[in-house]
């Protein structure tokens, strides 16, 4: 594969090794997707394991899904001595609508856990092409009102809980949010958008440039929209819940944090769903990450640009939870 001429050099000493590791979703069936999961899981594991951190208590705890839906699976993430009344952030993992697992993030959490000194709750959503939309975006609703409701429980502030996530994870999390606001709650006091899923139409120029990519190209994410969307993928009915690029109305919104990489198919939907949110009067930070490709931070997390990425997103949680 060649690698795009603004690539950050320190990733791109190690993407060529990444491409051919990873699925090719060119002529990928829906009946595909079990052995996808354990292929992107394998690479996964060897790229990033999780090492769990014995400053964080980790908890699984079941609890009550959408209405006739089966029960919704939360890890909570405390560190050691955290007092109570500390800010939460509601954690929604990625993997394009159709992979991943919450333990895919434990690292992740458990770093957010101690650098901001919240606790981390982390959403095992339905994934799709078995449970299409609205399943996910619904499951990870359901896990917010339980966490919102419980926050005394869990040692929260209810008013300083956080919506968070990553790819896939980041659209549920706009998702999510918007939820929140139309059905008057919970109470969300900021939302992280870290490379968020927005957009089922795939019609920015990003959107189409990057038929070849390290990871994530356009052919994975058609295929993950259309296991979420079915035949409704790019048409007039699709929910801005599901695909918040979609929303018309963005204002009334909590404060937000939205990055995206320079080298891969979300970003002019980033860029645009940014620069929405501060036009509907939302607090909104915005960062365009040169020669980044999608996941840049997990696939080479010791490049000095996923170092400054994981650096701003804890200080923007810090400046906005911890007062």
């Amino acid at each position: 594969m060649a690698l795009h001429p603004n690539i950050d050099p320190e990733l791109g000493a190690v993407a060529a090794h990444l491409g051919p590791a990873l699925a090719d979703f060119a002529a990928v069936r829906p009946e595909d997707v079990p052995d996808i999961r354990a292929q992107m899981a394998a690479v996964r594991a060897a790229i990033a394991p999780s090492v769990p951190d014995d400053r964080v208590a980790v908890e699984d705890r079941t609890v009550p899904g959408p209405e006739g839906a089966p029960d919704v699976r939360l890890r909570i993430y405390r560190p050691a001595g955290l007092e109570e009344g500390a800010p939460g952030l509601y954690w929604i993992h990625g993997g394009g609508m159709i992979i991943g697992t919450v333990e895919d993030d434990d690292a992740r959490a458990c770093v957010y856990a101690l650098e901001v000194g919240c606790v981390v709750v982390s959403v095992e959503y339905r994934l799709a092409p078995e449970h299409p939309d609205p399943a996910p975006v619904e499951d990870c609703y359901a896990g917010l009102v339980w966490t919102a409701k419980n926050a005394a429980e869990l040692g929260i502030d209810p008013d300083r809980i956080a919506v968070g996530g990553i790819s896939a994870g980041g659209g549920l999390a706009a998702g999510t949010v918007l939820l929140a606001r139309d059905r008057g709650g919970p109470a969300v006091a900021f939302q992280l958008l870290i490379c968020p899923m927005l957009d089922d139409r795939n019609t920015t120029p990003s959107s189409h440039e990057f038929t070849d990519a390290v990871v994530w190209k356009r052919a994975a994410n058609l295929f993950g929209w259309g296991c979420l969307l079915g035949e409704r993928m790019g048409a007039d009915d699709v929910s801005p819940y599901a695909a918040p690029a979609r929303a018309t109305d963005l204002s009334g919104l909590p404060p937000a944090y939205v990055d995206v990489g320079e080298l891969e198919v979300f970003r002019d939907e980033c860029v645009e769903y940014a620069l929405r949110l501060a036009r509907a009067g939302v607090s909104t930070e915005f960062h365009l990450f040169p020669g980044a490709f999608h996941g840049f931070d997990v696939m080479v997390p010791d490049a000095a640009i996923s170092r400054r990425a994981a650096a701003e997103r804890i200080a923007v949680l810090r400046r906005a939870l911890l007062r």
